[in-house]
């Protein structure tokens, strides 16, 4: 139903505010920073903002069915589970909107949706100074995960510089962005860690509180108009929690626009806050300023007779659970009945003391503000969207921050050790295998075939879904193109995944005893590269198609066992119904050029004392054959590209 109000004004929002807000849906370089540009301006920080009014009126969010479902935060019959039912707010710069509430009350659902990433049956209007969310918006915006996702082999300073160099425009010189990542460094306080290691799980960085404020520092470096953090406090103790807060109030200050989820906080923290929202089963229950919570509980009949942190309250109405001097809960089999009780009566004042006072506030005068989402709004996607900067900028930064992350990998030493430990063994085990041995020789191609069609499968699983989390906050972000990430990240890890098997065949061609030939040597070296870039590209797609290690992996391990058995060695004669499966497999191939490097179907062998045979009838031979060789370049080659291309558009869905 409509309403007949006056719409808020700039001036009644927030007395920081110093001029009307831009338009943000036409396409500029103050989409990619968010402070106008000047030779002789001072510190980025201190540059006007383009504030930004956040609008969100009736926001639900639906899992399941499409019937709605009234606001319980259960399953209705359709089986549909509403996570979020009628949130409504106003947020304007230079305020902190606190969303309270206990776990699974939809606070991390909501700040998702005001941060454009939120996908699915979202129904309710969103608005940015009157805006739809777009690219311009989303890099406006600063949005801080509740998981610091950060490289581990990276240095503080480090991070914030790719992320620099990738986020902020090519407009500005690399000088003046490192003057901006020392500037936050010194801002948030990471002076004396701003050299040390991020640090993971198998080896100690930096505290907690310092991955929380490099996490906030990255969006930093943008200088966003809008701010949204997932519990930065998580996790951390009262002191550093205090720290990190009074931080985001500094910024906040300057002009910002934030909103912030938070589970618990102390009372020195909620009296930081300037509004609090408060949500119970994906409903509000509360909305207004934060200094104004106790008091209207009270209104209602829910206060207390004792000092109480204001949080510790409204965290307990949530839960249904009343303070001491409105209920007392005297037997376990009614506490659901009462809970769900005071539930209702929240709901209820809710809906009659603030709802509509709400809507009035964010009645806006233009009725176009909201034409384009009437009923539901929709996050939209524009392709003409303008990047900061080029692609193959992107792609230099991606490339060097990867090959600069995996300098400490220990993982990657194991491997060398690993690989020259097999090249060494299996010398040794064929140390010059003579020509009339042709069994042994064969088998040792074999195995090259074998091992280079293999080992890279099972590395190239890991990289994307390890990915993962990291490509889905910097594509959030719009920090890059997903090509210049792709193949950045593929040619990074060329360097190794080339360079073990060039000393694996070194190692074993040689100490094998194998034709010795420079040009058979270089082309039996450039076939096992080649079948190692075509398996390398197998395991990238299966781990782009099911992003996940376990799954990936098994299927890695069926696909090489059929691999295997199919190859033309085991097998020489496969049933015609099945047959096809030879063809599949880049190992059968593999062996087939490296076979025929090595042999002619010309070329005789000792089969017996005294006699003679032709190797094209050996029967590991014949079932190959030694014809058509280029052929099976070409078959390899569309496997090459083929693969790729998969691993590619299945990273298009990851979000």
């Amino acid at each position: 139903m409509p309403l007949h109000c006056v719409a808020p004004t700039l001036e009644n929002c927030s007395p920081q505010m110093m001029a009307a807000p831009p338009n943000l849906s036409e396409p500029h370089d103050k989409a990619c920073l968010a402070y106008p540009l000047g030779t002789n301006s001072h510190s980025f920080l201190q540059r006007t903002l383009y504030p930004i009014i956040l609008k969100f009126e009736d926001i639900a969010y639906k899992v399941g069915g499409e019937k709605k479902g009234k606001c319980s935060g259960g399953k209705s019959s359709t089986g549909e589970k509403t996570i979020l039912n009628g949130a409504t707010g106003m947020v304007c710069p230079g305020e902190i909107l606190a969303m309270l509430g206990p776990s699974g009350s939809g606070k991390t659902t909501l700040l998702t949706a005001l941060g454009g990433r939120l996908y699915g049956n979202l129904s309710g209007r969103i608005s940015y100074n009157g805006q739809p969310f777009s690219g311009s918006i989303r890099r406006l915006t600063g949005f801080v995960s509740q998981d610091d996702v950060l490289y581990p082999h990276l240095t503080v300073k480090e991070t914030l510089l790719f992320t620099a160099l990738l986020r902020l425009p090519q407009t500005l010189s690399r000088e003046k962005k490192l003057q901006h990542v020392e500037h936050v460094i010194t801002e948030l306080g990471l002076t004396n860690c701003r050299n040390s290691m991020i640090g993971g799980p198998l080896f100690r960085g930096i505290s907690g509180g310092e991955k929380k404020r490099v996490s906030i520092g990255q969006e930093m470096l943008i200088n966003p108009s809008l701010l949204l953090l997932d519990e930065p406090t998580s996790g951390l103790d009262s002191t550093t929690a205090l720290r990190i807060l009074t931080t985001i109030k500094r910024l906040a200050s300057r002009g910002r626009t934030v909103v912030t989820t938070i589970h618990q906080p102390s009372s020195r923290l909620y009296h930081m806050f300037d509004k609090v929202a408060l949500l119970s089963e994906g409903c509000p229950i509360y909305y207004g300023p934060a200094s104004n919570a106790l008091e209207y509980f009270s209104s209602i009949g829910f206060s207390t007779s004792v000092t109480v942190n204001p949080a510790d309250l409204m965290l307990d109405l949530a839960n249904g659970i009343a303070p001491d001097s409105r209920h007392e809960i005297e037997q376990c089999n009614n506490m659901e009945q009462d809970q769900q009780s005071i539930r209702e009566i929240l709901l209820s004042a809710y809906d009659k003391n603030i709802s509509a006072r709400i809507k009035i506030e964010l009645c806006s005068s233009d009725a176009n503000d909201y034409s384009h989402s009437k009923d539901v709004f929709r996050r939209t996607h524009t392709k003409a969207e303008q990047w900061c900067t080029s692609w193959w900028h992107q792609f230099k930064i991606l490339l060097m921050r990867g090959l600069r992350q995996r300098r400490y990998d220990a993982f990657n030493r194991l491997r060398i050790f690993q690989v020259l430990t097999v090249a060494f063994l299996a010398g040794l085990l064929w140390w010059q295998t003579p020509t009339s041995h042709i069994a042994d020789r064969i088998t040792m191609l074999f195995f090259f075939a074998v091992f280079w069609g293999f080992y890279p499968l099972y590395n190239a699983v890991f990289t994307f879904p390890q990915e993962r989390a990291m490509l889905i906050k910097e594509r959030s972000s719009g920090m890059y193109r997903l090509s210049s990430y792709f193949l950045a990240k593929t040619a990074g890890d060329l360097p190794l995944e080339l360079a073990l098997p060039i000393a694996f065949t070194f190692i074993l061609y040689w100490m094998g005893g194998l034709k010795a030939e420079p040009l058979t040597f270089i082309l039996s070296l450039l076939i096992v590269l080649y079948s190692v870039l075509v398996s390398q590209s197998l395991g990238l797609a299966f781990g782009a198609i099911l992003m996940d290690v376990k799954q990936a992996t098994t299927l890695a391990s069926v696909t090489t066992l059929v691999f295997l058995i199919a190859g033309g060695y085991y097998v020489q004669r496969i049933p015609p119904f099945i047959v096809w499966l030879k063809y599949l497999s880049y190992s059968y191939y593999c062996f087939k050029l490296l076979l025929g490097v090595q042999y002619s179907e010309n070329d005789y062998y000792e089969c017996s004392k005294g006699a003679y045979c032709r190797v094209v009838d050996f029967p590991a031979v014949s079932s190959v054959g030694l014809n058509h060789l280029w052929i099976d370049v070409s078959i390899m080659a569309m496997m090459l590209v083929g693969y790729r291309l998969i691993a590619y558009l299945a990273l298009y869905r990851v979000q």
